[in-house]
């Protein structure tokens, strides 16, 4: 971070290191599983460690014991959690796994007048975005922000090349294992760990899975058109943008298409994404890389590694209602799902060869990652449907607003669907020179104007044409 405030030059004053004891079944060195193999082909693209986690208010009572306590359960019992990442004299990367060592616990105090809340935030940015050396450093950075003594706010991230969004939901859960008194151990730990999972990777099972993701990867690869955008565009500095978009009229259109279809929310918003894209850049279908957690296949679910996947998902949403692009959506859907479980390192060699046969590059840069957490039942049910008047009543309240601008690589255009139990609330992330801050205000304006149109009229076109 360029500016330091006084608040954190404050918080480094009042410091300390609690070094933390760990010690856990396993060591060795193993190749890379495929998600890491994803996540390390993406450092080297964007030269960054993806750290994930965040900040927390404390329950009252929490003490310091405890966390210790926690941070050596945590460490100790999960692989993921001490495993290092280093390159080889061929420049090959490998999982290294330690049996034992210390991991930091940093605790800081706040001074009279500083807000814990705040300080927390700061220290989570700063674990986020300072350098971290994957090789040597424990994949755990932790802290303690105290007030009169007293812990209040806690602070954990993680380098995606050892925990994946899911795979920190596992972790959590698995606290319900732990002693807060003692420390013990209260039940056995569940899911595959890497060096396990490496192994499985090179076994037949493994192979099958797949040759059949990688079948359909290539069908979709020969078909789908190259171009994604109408960029290129003037360059901007900086060049990559975010803009939010929150509805409440987006939600209560939304509710409305997913009780009259029965599907849950995420196809109907994906189907809304697709339609806006496709008005939007004139290219149908829609192309959209979708993370899959592959939280479904056995061992997985309670893992604390790097599983999820992308997937390729096509949407075709011409020459058909809105309530027909959401069953296509929801389709198309199931079919990433089952089909995001392959060694990065055979698709790029996939990729590279019907590129080559085409004699074009095909742009996969577009992203739709949903990450509400409740999406099981179709929205609405048994629930009082809102009335049309209602929906329109609500339309003077959608907000628009610009976010982060940045230079950092990223992808062409990242749509993501935030938690907020009111509203629609999206956040797009683009690169200027494919879409324009213009072409962005239109795609979320267009998701919130397809659903509108659609809420009530089963029959109303995606106003898309058919794709040839």
């Amino acid at each position: 971070m360029e500016h330091e405030s006084r608040q954190s030059r404050q918080s480094r004053q009042n410091h300390q290191t609690i070094m933390v004891p760990f010690a856990g079944e396993g060591s060795g060195t193993e190749e890379l599983t495929w998600g890491q193999w994803l996540v390390w082909r993406m450092m080297q693209g964007f030269d960054s460690p993806y750290m994930i986690g965040g900040a927390m208010r404390l329950e009252a009572g929490t003490t310091l014991e405890h966390l210790v306590r926690l941070l050596a359960f945590i460490v100790g019992r999960h692989q993921s959690l001490r495993t290092r990442i280093r390159t080889g004299p061929d420049g090959e990367p490998t999982q290294v796994l330690a049996a034992s060592g210390e991991v930091a616990l940093h605790v800081h105090d706040v001074a009279e007048g500083q807000d814990p809340a705040e300080l927390a935030e700061e220290i989570r940015a700063r674990y986020e975005f300072e350098p971290f050396d994957i090789a040597q450093d424990w994949p755990v950075r932790m802290a303690v922000i105290r007030k009169d003594g007293v812990p209040d706010h806690f602070v954990a991230m993680y380098p995606h090349m050892v925990i994946d969004a899911y795979g920190f939901e596992a972790l959590v859960g698995d606290l319900e294992n732990l002693d807060r008194d003692t420390g013990g151990v209260l039940g056995p730990r569940a899911g595959v760990q890497p060096m396990d999972l490496a192994r499985e990777q090179r076994g037949p099972a493994a192979e099958r899975a797949q040759a059949v993701s990688l079948r359909y990867w290539e069908r979709w690869l020969r078909e789908v058109p190259a171009r994604r955008f109408n960029g290129p565009h003037p360059e901007r500095d900086p060049r990559w943008w975010d803009c939010a978009y929150d509805s409440r009229a987006a939600l209560l259109a939304l509710n409305a298409v997913s009780a009259r279809t029965g599907l849950h929310s995420g196809p109907v918003l994906l189907a809304a994404y697709a339609v806006a894209l496709a008005r939007t850049t004139g290219v149908n279908p829609s192309v959209i890389r979708m993370v899959v957690s592959n939280r479904f296949r056995p061992d997985f679910a309670r893992s604390v590694s790097v599983v999820a996947q992308p997937g390729l998902c096509v949407v075709d949403v011409g020459g058909c209602t809105f309530d027909e692009a959401v069953a296509r959506a929801w389709r198309a859907q199931l079919a990433t799902g089952k089909n995001a479980y392959y060694d990065p390192r055979r698709l790029a060699e996939l990729r590279e060869r019907v590129e080559k046969e085409r004699g074009e590059a095909l742009d996969l840069m577009c992203y739709f990652n949903d990450r509400r957490a409740t999406l099981a039942q179709p929205a609405g049910t048994g629930e009082q449907m809102p009335s049309e008047e209602q929906m329109w009543d609500a339309v003077p309240l959608s907000r628009l607003s610009w976010g982060i601008r940045s230079n950092s690589p990223d992808v062409k255009a990242y749509l993501d669907v935030n938690g907020s139990p009111d509203t629609v609330n999206l956040t797009l992330r683009s690169d200027t020179r494919a879409v324009s801050p213009a072409e962005q205000v239109a795609i979320l304006r267009g998701i919130e104007e397809i659903l509108l149109a659609a809420a009530f009229d089963p029959d109303h076109p995606t106003g898309v044409g058919t794709s040839h």
